[in-house]
């Protein structure tokens, strides 16, 4: 688990780094999926109303942080 979470804070320190410089833009390129939390599904039940909304956004920095902490998770971890 701290191998994951590691890989993920890093990926998202990596992007924003990499924001500025010209040939590495594309670390930082955020994809989003999930219901957006601006407009998020709403279910009226008269004497409450409960909004639902969920937006999961990563970049390929996070991607290629997240694979490369889960190999040295393998790496170092196996005999666990």
């Amino acid at each position: 688990m701290f191998f994951l979470l590691a890989g993920i804070v890093l990926g998202t320190v990596l992007a924003k780094l990499c924001e500025g410089i010209g040939f590495l833009w594309w670390l930082s390129y955020p994809m989003s999926v999930g219901l957006a939390t601006d407009s998020p599904m709403l279910l009226d039940l008269i004497v409450f109303k409960l909004a639902f909304g969920f937006t999961l956004t990563v970049n390929p920095a996070q991607i290629i942080c997240i694979i490369v902490a889960l190999i040295v998770y393998n790496k170092t971890c196996k005999n666990l």
